[in-house]
Order: structure tokens, then sequence, then C-alpha cells
């Protein structure tokens, strides 16, 4: 499925004559896959951990963030793709829009995928995710290291589809782990959710 096909339900949700968010122009994907997370200070505050997946960024809104801790289980929830471009999206999305609330770009960088099979074999990274497991490494402002996403609820009872997030226990010191949200500042400007909501 194109990017464009994948876009079909985040445009469906969007009044784009009212908010500031991307539209998608089909940004090219960059030689190495790209990473985002983002804190929402929306109906609920909680983090967005979006990873580029051919020509969209696959999400997932996580309540506590990731942790650098891997005694840690960050429920991770699946929402609709997001374009490439939404990697950059930093500002106050109108109150009655989907998802109305002010975002900041915590972190973002480039990840490596290392999904691979029982033999040891890498396994495409798109493939991984809808087997349920995708493995990967960070290599962001603030997160580094190897993680994890594990699907343990497929939905398919009628209930919401839910991952697991996880920071592998190898490789050392993974980051600084999630942050009080209220007090963050944005890897691109600085800026606290408090300061973009004043200035938006």
């Amino acid at each position: 499925m194109g990017g464009r096909d994948r876009l079909r339900d985040y445009h469906g949700k969007r009044d784009f004559d009212r908010t500031r968010e991307p539209r998608g122009a089909g940004a090219a994907p960059g030689a190495e896959p790209r990473f985002v997370v983002q804190i929402h200070d929306a109906r609920r505050m909680h983090f967005d951990f979006r990873l580029q997946v051919g020509e969209v960024l696959r999400s997932w809104s996580v309540p506590k963030g990731p942790s650098a801790d891997p005694r840690d289980k960050r429920l991770a929830v699946p929402t609709e793709d997001h374009p490439l471009e939404y990697e950059e999206f930093e500002g106050v999305i109108p109150r009655g829009e989907y998802g109305g609330g002010t975002v900041i770009v915590w972190d973002h960088g480039t990840y490596e995928p290392l999904s691979h099979d029982r033999r040891g074999r890498p396994v495409d990274f798109a493939e991984s995710l809808a087997r349920g497991h995708a493995t990967f490494r960070l290599r962001g402002a603030k997160l580094h290291g190897e993680y994890a996403l594990t699907r343990f609820r497929d939905g398919n009872d009628g209930g919401e589809e839910a991952w697991l997030l996880v920071r592998a226990a190898k490789g050392g010191a993974g980051g600084r782990g999630a942050p009080d949200p209220r007090r963050a500042r944005s890897v691109r400007s600085g800026r606290t959710l408090a300061q973009v909501a004043a200035e938006g």
C-alpha cells in the first residue's frame, strides 16, 4: 500500500483549513529510517512514538513515554500512520480538531532495524511489525540503544490493539528516558509545552 493510501485515516480526521499539521506532500525517505518522539498535551497528556516505515511514520501513543530502564514495560497503543513531514511538527492543534492540544518534538534521530528470524536472518521491518514483534536500535539526541515493540493484544476480539515498548537489557545506558512532560524541552526549539502554547 502506497504512502498516500496509508494516510487516508490521517487525512480523514483533520481539517487542514484549521490545523497547521502537515498534509503530507510525499517527502522522499532518507538513507536511514527516522524516528521521532513527540509530547502531546491533549485531553490526556501522552508521548507519541513514531518510526518511519517506508513512506509513512508508524505511530503509537505511549502514555508514560519511552523508558531507558529495561525493567519498564510501556503500554503503546497504535494510532493512524502520519506523513514523514510530521517528524518536524511542533505547535498547537486547534481545540475541536482531532488530537487538539500542544505538541513538542522531545527527541528525534535515526534507527537501525534489527529484526531477525530464528536462524538469525534479517526480517523486513514492516513484516516484523505485521508479525507483532520488532527490534531496533535508536540513535537520537536523548534516546539511544536497542528497543523492542511487541504486540500483546491484537484487537480481533473487539478490544483495542495494544503493544509494549521495552528497552533491551544489553547495550549499556539508553539515554535519558521519558521526562516530566510539563518540564521537558523540545530538541528542535528548546521550548516547553507551555511556551509553545503561549506562542501558538
